[in-house]
C-alpha cells in the first residue's frame, strides 16, 4: 500500500481492538472506540471553525492524553499538527506560531497569561482551544477542551480527504539558530518508523489496512509470532519526536500510551506506574532520566516487581554506558536497551542494542540499513580509517524544512544520486562497521535531549547590566549529558552570581536555556567578533576543575 495516513491507521486499530485502553493518565483510562470519537469531534470542530486542507494545529499542552488526541483529529481533517515547547516564553512562543502559520491552538488553560500576551499578534488563529488545567482557568476568549470533545463524533473526513503528502511537523532547536520545522509526510514517517513491522524483531511490514487490524488480533490472541500490544510509559515530552514517534509505532500495533500522572518527572512514581499497568515499554530521553531511574532501584532494592519490563528505549541524546549496566541489572533477563541515534530530521541514522551481559559502548552505534558516513567532498568515509565524517540517512526523510530553502539545501544534499539527510552529526566508522559518534560540528548544548542555542542564551546574558561579554558552552554533566556554562566577562567594579544571571535569563528564555555554572573571566574575540569555543570550554573546565 502507497500513501499511508495515521489516521487510516488507527481507525482501523480502534475498529479492531475499540473497548482496548488507547491512552492512560493516573486513573483516567481512555478506550480506543472513545479516543477515536473525540478525535472525530476535534477535527469536525476545526473544519467548522475555518481551517482548510493542511492548516497548522499547534499542541501547546504538557503530556495528557488530549496530546496525541488532538494529533489524530489533525490527521483526520487533513490538517498538519505542530508541536510546542511548553518551556516557552512568551516571545519563543510568538516566533513558533508565527513561523508556522499556526490557525488552531490547543493549550493547557495554566499557559493562557503566555498566550495572552502574544494572542492580539497572532491573527491566522481562528481556534482557541484549552485543556482544564489545575494551574488556572479556561480563559473567556478559549473554548473548552472537553465540551467540543466529550460527546464524540462518528469517523470524520473533510471535503478534502487525506492523503499520504499530509504533513507533520516537527520544530526543532536544531543547531543554526531559530526552531525550525521538519516536515514529514506522513506516507514517509509511517513506513521509517516501521510500517507495522519491527526489522530488529523480525517482523516484517504490513502491506495492508486489513493486516493492521489482523496482526492486532494475532497479538491479542497470544501468538507467538508477534509481541503482545505495548503498553508504553511515555516518560519524556511528547513535544519531542522521541515520544511521539514511540507513540506512533505503539499504537499502530493496538498499544496503551501512558502520561505519568504528574508533571515532574519522578523516577519512583515512573516505577510505580510500571507495576501498576504492567508497563511492557518504557520510552525516555538519555541519562536526564535513566540516572535518576537508576538511584532509586539501587536505594530500594527489591521494591518493584519489573518483570513485565520488554524494552526501554531512548534517542536524541547520548546514553551513558556505566548506567545502562547498572539498569540491566535490576530489570528482567529478556529486557532490552535500545538506544537510538537520529534527530528531528534523520530518523534510523543507527542504534544502540543492549541486553545483559552484552551492552554496547557509550556512543558506539550499528549504522541504520539506509546510513552511511560521507567525507565532506561526498565519499563515503571508510571502516576503520579514523577519518571523521558526517552522518547521514537515506530513504525516507523529511522534504525539508519549513519556509526554510536555505536551511533545507544544507540538511538535505544528494550524494551517489539518491537524496540524504545529514543533520550535522559528525562520526567515524570503527573497523567493524559501527560508528563511533563524536557529536555536532556546530556549538549547540544538548542537555537532557533539549537543544540550547548558546548564541541565544549569551545575548540574554549581555543585556544583564553587570554583563560586558558572555559565551555560552556545555560542559559535561553526569545526569544531563550537558549542562549549560556561561563564561561571562563581568564590568568594571561588578561580580555578578550565578543566582543573578539565572534570574535574569529566565525572565527571558525557558528555564532550561538558564546556565547553571558561571565562569567569570575575560572573553576574548577575534577582530571579526567571533569566538574561539573551544579554547572558552577548556578555559571553562579549567576554572571548574572538570574533566573534558
Amino acid at each position: 500500500m502507497t500513501g499511508w495516513t495515521f489516521a487510516d491507521v488507527w481507525e482501523e486499530v480502534a475498529r479492531v481492538t475499540p473497548d482496548s485502553p488507547a491512552q492512560i493518565q493516573g486513573q483516567r483510562v481512555i478506550s480506543w472506540r472513545e479516543f477515536d470519537r473525540r478525535a472525530n469531534a476535534l477535527a469536525a470542530h476545526m473544519v467548522s471553525a475555518g481551517l482548510g486542507h493542511q492548516a497548522k494545529v499547534a499542541a501547546f499542552l504538557y503530556n495528557a492524553p488530549e496530546y496525541l488526541e488532538s494529533y489524530y483529529a489533525a490527521f483526520k481533517a487533513g490538517l498538519a499538527p505542530v508541536n510546542t515547547n511548553y518551556r516557552y516564553e512568551p516571545e519563543e512562543l510568538f516566533y513558533l506560531f508565527d513561523n508556522a502559520d499556526a490557525e488552531a491552538i490547543v493549550f493547557h488553560a495554566g499557559f493562557a497569561p503566555k498566550l495572552e500576551a502574544i494572542r492580539s499578534r497572532l491573527p491566522k488563529v481562528k481556534a482557541w482551544i484549552a485543556v482544564a488545567d489545575e494551574d488556572g482557568p479556561i480563559p473567556n476568549w478559549a473554548l473548552d477542551y472537553e465540551q467540543v470533545v466529550g460527546a464524540g463524533a462518528d469517523r470524520f473526513v473533510a471535503p478534502w480527504g487525506r492523503s499520504g503528502d499530509d504533513l507533520l511537523l516537527l520544530y526543532t532547536g536544531g543547531t543554526t539558530g531559530m526552531p525550525k520545522g521538519v516536515m514529514w509526510r506522513q506516507d514517509d514517517l509511517f513506513n521509517v518508523l516501521g510500517a507495522g513491522g519491527n526489522a530488529a524483531a523480525g517482523i516484517a511490514p504490513v502491506e495492508s489496512l486489513s493486516e493492521v487490524g489482523q496482526r492486532i488480533i494475532t497479538r491479542k490472541a497470544g501468538e507467538m509470532d508477534l509481541p503482545a500490544p505495548s503498553i508504553l510509559i511515555v516518560a519524556c515530552p511528547l513535544m519531542h519526536g522521541t515520544a511521539q514517534f514511540g507513540s506512533f509505532g505503539a499504537m499502530t500495533g493496538g498499544g496503551a500510551i501512558v502520561s505519568l500522572p504528574t508533571r515532574r518527572f519522578d523516577a519512583t512514581e515512573l516505577w510505580d506506574e510500571v507495576v501498576r499497568l504492567t508497563a511492557n515499554s518504557v520510552s525516555i530521553v538519555g541519562m536526564a532520566f535513566a540516572a535518576p531511574m537508576l538511584e532509586v532501584l539501587e536505594a530500594n532494592p527489591g521494591r518493584w516487581d519489573l518483570s513485565s519490563v520488554q524494552r526501554l528505549g531512548s534517542s536524541g541524546t547520548v546514553w551513558n554506558f556505566e548506567n545502562k549496566q547498572g539498569l540491566l541489572r535490576h530489570l528482567p533477563e529478556n529486557c532490552v536497551i535500545f538506544d537510538s541515534l537520529g534527530s528531528s530530521e534523520a530518523v534510523g541514522l543507527g542504534g544502540s542494542q543492549s541486553v545483559r551481559g552484552g551492552e554496547a559502548g557509550t556512543a558506539q552505534f550499528l549504522v541504520g540499513p539506509n546510513a552511511a558516513v560521507f567525507a565532506e567532498d561526498g565519499r563515503r568515509v571508510e571502516p576503520g580509517s579514523g577519518e571523521k565524517g558526517l552522518v547521514a540517512v537515506g530513504g525516507f526523510i523529511p522534504t525539508g524544512y519549513y519556509k526554510d530553502p536555505e536551511k533545507s539545501a544544507k540538511t538535505f544534499r544528494e550524494f551517489e544520486g539518491r537524496r540524504w539527510s545529514l543533520p550535522g552529526d559528525f562520526a567515524e566508522v570503527n573497523l567493524d562497521g559501527s560508528m563511533k559518534l563524536l557529536g555536532r560540528g556546530s556549538q549547540i548544548v544538548n542537555t537532557g535531549g533539549e537543544k540550547v542555542f548558546p548564541e541565544e542564551v549569551e545575548e540574554a546574558l549581555k543585556t544583564h547590566p553587570a554583563v560586558r561579554d558572555a559565551v555560552v558552552v556545555g560542559i559535561p554533566d553526569p545526569r544531563f549529558g550537558e549542562k549549560v556554562c556561561a563564561v561571562v566577562d563581568a564590568r568594571d567594579g561588578h561580580a555578578p552570581t550565578l543566582a543573578d544571571l539565572v534570574g535574569h535569563v529566565k525572565g527571558r528564555l525557558a528555564a532550561y536555556k538558564a546556565p547553571r555554572e558561571l565562569v567569570l573571566a575575560a572573553v576574548v574575540r577575534a577582530p571579526n567578533g567571533k569566538v574561539d569555543y573551544k579554547a572558552i570550554r577548556a578555559q571553562a573546565l579549567a576554572a571548574l576543575g572538570v574533566a573534558g
